[in-house]
């Protein structure tokens, strides 16, 4: 029999209802999405032609610092990258780029270790557009042990570029300025001090906007990567471009939050409803160091005339970033990267297959690894492997040549591998037809523990079990994420045929 409910216990039940929605919805609304997801630090951005235009660190992935277009600052598409292949003058690390705009040409002063003594310098490159057709115009700042994070700032009809020094030094670091000759690709006259990091809290990634009569430097302090970061966005002000500039007493403005840590290194755009906003990086809490630092909008405000400025999160919106990759046309898709250090890929699409193959360089054991930027460090990710060869060829979750696993198939045996420390070592194989092509998975959880599965034709997947837990934590570098993909190991006249890439989250 029902149980009797009074009225009024109908009336609190309604109440308590309504707080329980209203407490999920500003619950909800606390979420903060990326608007770019996945590795994309140091991010720069430009508006042009009714767009938005953003382009960030690509480390040592290559192709290098791709670039996104946007319509409306929160839904994002990969259109390219700003070099297919590196500058001859360049050997990695390639971080910061940050763009710029006048006399008809797009610039992009990017930061890039010099080959000859590994020394990073700031070089140029120039188009006629936003998002391709870039020219290496080669290096522009060559200043000590270290000149890294360029950004340009015009000032009563003269162009300054600004970078971080003394980096590796043991003294303060200083952002430094140059006066840039006219056509953007050479500097005049000595540098100059704006701001010097006398705290020693940290001192990179600036952007410098003006404001009625102060001109205000925003700034990244503490360690920027990895699981140690500390990373925030603070601001100082100063009524000359040239300093002497005062730290706000209430630093910072960007800090960890519930559901973000490690806010940093951004640039400032003007939109089209007429507001600024704050394009930077961040790491997600959950997904951490397997996610990297991911794109992250905030908009600019300022509360009191002549006082200091406010930064906003703002969210991007949800999105289903589960995709799968058939390869029905000729174009390779935007979305694959390559460690160029240790391997060079040919990659060739026909008849619905992915023909992967290429050579192995600095004694890499691992093999070439084609990957994309996961989102998340759960995931899972399937593929078929169509040819039969005594090359290895399968998944592969990638860190470096140094540290990575995978599932992949060798003439007729299953092999599940791990390379740590450059060590190779096989954790379970199981023999198969080598004639029936074979569909991999790999998928990994909130341990990070991950765990492979292989079918041929109709079967159910079987798993590939270790003798213990497969851990993941192994794989992360100290400034980009570890990427999910196919691989090919082999000789040079194999290659690895692949039918379709899926990634779900």
């Amino acid at each position: 029999m029902r149980k009797k409910v009074k009225f009024s216990q109908y009336a609190t039940l309604a109440v308590i209802a309504k707080l329980l929605l209203i407490t999920n919805m500003l619950s909800a609304q606390t979420v903060i999405e990326p608007i770019i997801a996945g590795d994309f630090a140091d991010p720069s951005i430009i508006r042009a032609n009714n767009q938005y235009y953003a382009v960030g660190t690509s480390s040592e992935w290559a192709p290098h610092f791709p670039i996104y277009s946007s319509k409306d600052l929160l839904n994002w598409k990969q259109t390219g990258y700003v070099f297919e292949q590196a500058p001859e003058w360049t050997s990695g690390s390639f971080w910061a780029p940050e763009y710029d705009y006048h006399d008809q040409t797009y610039f992009i002063y990017y930061t890039a270790r010099r080959k000859k003594d590994n020394i990073s310098c700031i070089g140029v490159a120039t188009s006629k557009y936003p998002d391709k057709g870039f020219v290496d115009q080669g290096i522009i700042i060559d200043y000590g042990k270290e000149a890294i994070d360029a950004f340009i700032y015009l000032d009563g009809g003269t162009r300054y570029i600004t970078f971080k020094a003394y980096g590796l030094d043991k003294r303060p670091i200083e952002i430094l300025a140059y006066k840039l000759a006219q056509n953007g690709l050479k500097v005049e006259g000595e540098p100059f001090s704006l701001f010097k990091d006398d705290a020693h809290i940290g001192l990179e990634g600036q952007s410098i906007l003006k404001k009625d009569s102060y001109y205000y430097l925003f700034y990244s302090a503490g360690n920027c990567c990895g699981v140690q970061c500390d990373y925030n966005v603070r601001v100082a002000r100063s009524t000359s471009f040239a300093g002497p500039y005062e730290p706000y007493a209430a630093n910072p403005l960007l800090m960890e939050n519930e559901y973000w840590k490690c806010s940093g290194h951004g640039t400032f755009v003007n939109a089209a409803d007429g507001k600024d906003y704050y394009l930077y990086h961040a790491y997600n809490k959950k997904t951490n160091v397997f996610s990297g630092r991911q794109g992250m909008l905030a908009q600019l405000s300022w509360p009191q005339k002549g006082g200091w400025p406010v930064l906003k999160e703002q969210s991007g919106p949800k999105l289903n970033q589960d995709l799968k990759i058939t390869f029905t046309k000729p174009e390779i898709d935007k979305r694959w990267q390559w460690d160029f250090r240790n391997s060079s890929p040919t990659i060739k699409q026909q008849n619905g297959q992915l023909h992967l193959s290429g050579e192995m360089k600095n004694n890499n054991v691992t093999g070439i690894a084609l990957t994309i930027r996961p989102v998340s460090a759960t995931f899972e990710a399937t593929t078929a492997v169509t040819n039969s060869t005594s090359a290895l060829k399968g998944l592969v979750y990638y860190g470096d040549a140094g540290s990575a696993l995978g599932i992949g198939i060798a003439g007729d045996e299953i092999v599940f591998w791990k390379v740590e420390n450059k060590i190779k070592t096989i954790l379970s194989t199981r023999k198969v037809p080598a004639t029936v092509p074979v569909e991999l998975k790999m998928k990994t959880a909130d341990d990070l523990s991950v765990m492979v599965f292989f079918k041929q034709e109709n079967q159910e997947w079987q798993n590939m079990p270790a003798k213990e837990k497969m851990k993941t934590n192994f794989l992360p570098q100290w400034d980009r994420s570890p990427r999910i993909g196919i691989l090919f190991n082999g000789l040079v006249n194999q290659d690895a045929d692949f039918s379709f890439f899926e990634l779900k989250y």
